[in-house]
């Protein structure tokens, strides 16, 4: 997830009455390709879905105002993929099941897979300090620079204030320009002392991966991952995604101003894919291929705080919960006007990845994924977190105040029955972002649930404290201190 990702999803927008009405035209879903993996005759209960599946993709896009969409499912060794809608409201080309879409952060999960092998041959530890391999590293707290580990970036415990959205060029040098520029970034809290989604830590683990082999984050992609499992639609960069099918982003109903983020944010979330090659890079971690233990990567690394946003703890890149008993391993993404997300149910061999290029895309593909594990067998998607059946008596007075962290500063005021937030952006994407103002009513003494107007989906925040009593709001799976 980037900063983009907290004000570009779909609980961090309404007003998109725009797309319904360009929807009006969209062309039906496109019918199902299935991969045969398994002999004739043996799936005929996962056919009878996947038809169900192709129908209700076209119906959900147009209930939550998505502009085009495609999904990839593995179960019972199959593969099926589908599309529904158009790439771009104003060009009106349909969305297929081989059409690109960004991925977003759903590359970090590709980046952490990457350091995790150079694990594995030996060339370093997740406890090595990122300093061993990159002696220039800073950021401006001197003892950080010194100690923080590859297991911090790639757990999001740095600590490190992670949403520094930089342009430093086109080139293959990008990368390593924009870890220079981290030498002014703070701390948003000390190392190792709760979890927060760090963009800045996977730029720089990154540069880690280029320092190591002497080639560009995006060549070690391809070399490690996307050519040793045959993905033929996976590329990051725009001169490579336009010889495909490619989503636009949309805001409020139209396209996007801009089609991506800058270069330098490839090991965050550059990756352009269609979702069956998702699912593919996916299946490796379920069956091998990438790595000898891929499990490594499922273990626990640091609760999250709050635990009704993403998922309750973060493993070696992938986020980790337990739905209906079952464990789920996840990520999702977002950048401007696009969401993605993927989830695998390690148990059933379950694996299914949903991409939507705007809309309320957050409740969309929650919706797609919990009819379709509903109608495999799989497990019952937990609801959302939502507002309580009768009002909750919390003094939230004591959460007053202003939160801020890079790229982002949070106003809470009380009101008669609950808190009023303010969201602002700050920094580079704040001219992409206008000022949000949303209600939140209390659940318990620290957790609080809010609504935009006219979107379907709530978000959570919880207040609390670090060990030495410094105060916090957990929101969008991000730790923001408090200032003022």
């Amino acid at each position: 997830m980037s900063q983009a990702e907290q004000w570009f999803h779909g609980a961090a927008r309404a007003r998109r009455a725009g797309t319904a009405r360009a929807l009006s035209g969209c062309v039906p879903s496109v019918p199902a390709r299935r991969t045969p993996l398994t002999p004739p005759g043996l799936q005929r209960e996962d056919h009878r879905v996947a038809g169900a599946m192709g129908h209700r993709l076209a119906e959900l896009i147009e209930r939550y105002e998505v502009p085009g969409a495609a999904l990839a499912y593995l179960h019972d060794g199959q593969v099926h993929e589908f599309a529904a809608g158009v790439l771009n409201v104003d060009t009106g080309v349909e969305a297929t099941p081989d059409s690109l879409f960004q991925i977003g952060s759903v590359t970090k999960v590709w980046t952490a897979t990457m350091l995790m092998q150079s694990v594995e041959r030996g060339e370093l530890t997740l406890d090595t300090p990122v300093a061993e391999v990159l002696p220039d590293f800073r950021v401006a707290d001197a003892e950080v620079s010194k100690t923080v580990t590859i297991r911090h970036l790639l757990s999001h415990t740095s600590g490190i204030d992670g949403d520094l959205f930089l342009d430093t060029g086109r080139g293959d040098d990008c990368v390593a320009k924009y870890v220079e520029a981290c030498a002014d970034l703070t701390q948003n809290h000390p190392l190792g002392a709760t979890q927060s989604y760090c963009n800045s830590g996977f730029t720089i683990a990154g540069r880690v991966l280029e320092k190591l082999t002497g080639k560009s984050w995006d060549e070690v992609l391809r070399e490690r991952i996307v050519e040793p499992l045959g993905l033929t639609h996976t590329w990051t960069l725009p001169e490579d995604v336009l010889r495909f099918r490619a989503a636009m982003g949309h805001m409020d109903g139209k396209p996007a101003p801009v089609w991506s983020l800058m270069r330098s944010a490839g090991p965050v979330g550059l990756i352009c894919a269609r979702p069956s090659d998702v699912v593919a890079f996916a299946r490796a971690h379920l069956e091998g291929g990438l790595l000898e233990d891929p499990q490594a990567m499922w273990e626990p690394q640091v609760d999250i705080p709050n635990p009704h946003a993403l998922g309750s703890q973060w493993g070696v890149g992938w986020i980790l919960d337990e739905w209906d008993g079952r464990r789920v391993i996840s990520h999702g993404g977002n950048t401007i006007g696009q969401h993605a997300m993927l989830w695998m149910v390690p148990d059933t061999g379950t694996i299914a990845c949903v991409a939507a290029n705007g809309g309320h895309s957050g409740a969309f593909t929650r919706a797609v994924v919990t009819e379709l594990f509903a109608e495999l067998g799989v497990l019952t998607v937990p609801p959302k977190l939502g507002p309580p059946q009768a009002p909750v008596e919390v003094d939230a007075g004591r959460y007053a105040g202003v939160y801020e962290r890079a790229g982002a500063r949070i106003t809470m005021t009380r009101r008669e029955g609950g808190l009023r937030m303010l969201m602002e952006a700050t920094g580079a994407l704040a001219a992409l972002q206008e000022p949000q103002e949303i209600d939140l009513v209390p659940l318990d003494e620290v957790t609080f649930v809010g609504r935009p107007a006219g979107d379907p989906d709530w978000l959570s925040a919880v207040f609390y404290q670090l060990a030495d009593g410094s105060p916090y709001v957990h929101l969008g799976a991000r730790a923001t201190p408090k200032t003022g």
